[in-house]
């Protein structure tokens, strides 16, 4: 019952996708603007609330369910799947030990389509480390919670609603390394939204950079218990993350393989007749191609699942995810641009987009390099925040 559910509402992600989504991938690309229309289509379906529990009003799906997503979604536009999917890892943090006073405020309104959320974690002082961030917390007499800090690659930045921001608690005390989670709605007072994002690839995503000045906000909005976020970072923002992101990468290489194989079937040499599909060496290349995205979409599908069934060895597939698909979405671009030939080179064509799309992925945080220590990490049983 659960797996045609699944699929009904995997039908509807890909009938936005290429119905809407990739009507819009090529506008988003050039004007560097937020996928509205997509993300609004994709509410509008009921599929805002797709990892947000069931009695909450929500589709109640997990890691799978959003992988699948935004590998469907990647396929048409990264931008779109990377604002989707980072909707999805916020309501996801914020569903993982909700209040009543977040499920009126945050999950039910999501649920409905009518709320988009997203993280704020990332700093400009910390780089990859996202889990220390600087963004200082106090709690005053009031009760009342005061934010002050500098958050970036805030994705969907100035479109969401809500964003959950992580901060370390400012008294002596506290200590090291221990933050908290909050979540800060987009009309509070003291909010400042650096310039739109530029960026070479992923240019719909609106990742803007925020400050936050003096912003003050009541304790109910506190996630879980002060000082909390470690257990959220690797049980709700790492899983989800991880696969959102391996999910999008993998729409793009799928992509890349795709149109690699439309052209060798549509290609012929005027001057002799033959087919470019014909020549034994563009037939060894292409059908390497295809084994390399599979392998990875299999790792990353095996990833999802075994996370959600509880597997001892969840973390490292999921570090896994996202470190494989990253290898293979940039390989897989650059064989499908060879491929094609020079015709692939063309700029403003489709796999200009994708190769500025995937080029991202190896210092989105968490890194390559850091999700594979951290992986090495995991299997000698040793801590992964370690020196």
């Amino acid at each position: 019952m659960r797996d045609r559910e699944l699929g009904s509402v995997l039908g509807r992600v890909s009938e936005i996708a290429t119905s809407v989504t990739a009507r819009e991938a090529e506008r988003i690309d050039r004007d560097a603007v937020w996928p509205a229309t997509s993300v609004r289509e994709l509410q509008a379906a009921g599929l805002g609330g797709l990892v947000v529990p069931a009695d909450e009003g929500g589709l109640g799906f997990g890691l799978f369910a959003l992988g699948r997503a935004c590998e469907i979604l990647g396929e048409q536009c990264a931008s779109t799947a990377l604002c989707f999917g980072m909707h999805c890892v916020g309501a996801a943090v914020i569903s993982a030990k909700a209040t009543a006073h977040h499920r009126a405020r945050y999950l039910e309104p999501i649920a409905r389509g009518n709320h988009v959320t997203t993280l704020a974690l990332s700093e400009p002082g910390t780089g990859a480390h996202f889990y220390m961030p600087q963004t200082r917390i106090v709690e005053r007499v009031s009760g009342e919670l005061e934010l002050d800090g500098e958050k970036t690659f805030v994705t969907n930045g100035g479109h969401a609603d809500s964003y959950v921001v992580s901060a370390v608690a400012a008294d002596a005390g506290a200590r090291p390394g221990t933050f908290s989670c909050v979540v800060v709605p987009r009309d509070v007072p003291g909010l400042a939204w650096g310039p739109e994002w530029s960026g070479l690839g992923m240019r719909g995503n609106s990742s803007r950079s925020l400050a936050l000045r003096n912003v003050t906000i009541p304790r109910a909005e506190l996630l879980g218990a002060p000082g909390d976020q470690i257990w959220y970072v690797f049980n709700v923002v790492a899983p989800f993350f991880l696969i959102a992101m391996a999910g999008t990468y993998l729409g793009i290489a799928t992509r890349a393989q795709k149109e690699a194989r439309a052209h060798v079937l549509r290609r012929r040499y005027e001057h002799s007749g033959g087919a470019l599909a014909e020549v034994t060496v563009v037939q060894h290349r292409l059908g390497s191609l295809w084994g390399l995205v599979e392998r990875t979409r299999g790792l990353i599908h095996r990833a999802a699942q075994g996370a959600e069934a509880g597997e001892a060895d969840a973390l490292p597939n999921l570090c896994a995810a996202k470190a494989e698909v990253a290898d293979c979405v940039v390989a897989a671009v650059g064989e499908a641009m060879t491929l094609c030939g020079g015709i692939g080179y063309r700029a403003e064509g489709v796999l200009w987009r994708l190769l500025r799309d995937a080029r991202a992925v190896h210092v989105m945080s968490p890194t390559t390099d850091l999700l594979r220590t951290w992986m090495g990490r995991a299997l000698l049983d040793l801590p992964l925040l370690g020196d």
